[in-house]
This record gives C-alpha cells, sequence and structure tokens, in this order.
C-alpha cells in the first residue's frame, strides 16, 4: 500500500490546499465535486505535487509540516523532483 501527501492550487483564487491520501488523483476529483467544505468555494483545483511516504505515520507527518509550508515552499516543491504528480495526471505539471 502506497502513502501520498499532496498539494491542490485554486485555479480561480491561486491557493494551495494541503493533504494525504491514498489516491491522490480521486482525492483530487472528489475537491473538484465539492465533497470537502473547504476546497468546495474554490474550485476548479489542479494536482501541483505529489510526494510518496513510506508509510502512514510518515505520511501524517509530512503532511501536517505541509500545512506550515508558504507559497514560496510550495513553489519549490512543485519544482523538486520529488514531485510525481505528473505519474497521477498523465502530464507533467
Amino acid at each position: 500500500m502506497s502513502f501520498y501527501v499532496y498539494i491542490i492550487k485554486s485555479q480561480t483564487a491561486g491557493i494551495f490546499y494541503k493533504g494525504s491520501s491514498l489516491d491522490p488523483a480521486q482525492r483530487l476529483l472528489a475537491h473538484n465535486n465539492g465533497e470537502s467544505s473547504f476546497t468546495a468555494n474554490h474550485r476548479p483545483w489542479q494536482l501541483v505535487y505529489v510526494e510518496q511516504c513510506a508509510s502512514k505515520t510518515e505520511m501524517l507527518v509530512r503532511e501536517k509540516k505541509l500545512k506550515r509550508g508558504n507559497q514560496r515552499y510550495f513553489e519549490q516543491l512543485i519544482q523538486s523532483p520529488k514531485n510525481i504528480a505528473a505519474q497521477f495526471l498523465g502530464t507533467s505539471t
């Protein structure tokens, strides 16, 4: 089983949302379908960053760290080699 942290970006508001999931592509669909109260008002969302974690514990710790980040940090992550978002989209980010 794989564990992932992800960052999505609102295409209308330009804000970032950070989360964790076993399936980031499916989670993106849920965000864009309005299934999360926080993200429903800022649709559509684009998956901009995905990072694989070795365990659920590592995933949750990493998610907590991401939630403390700022826009500059997120922009750096998006450009980093750790970003495997393209694997979930079929295109590059």
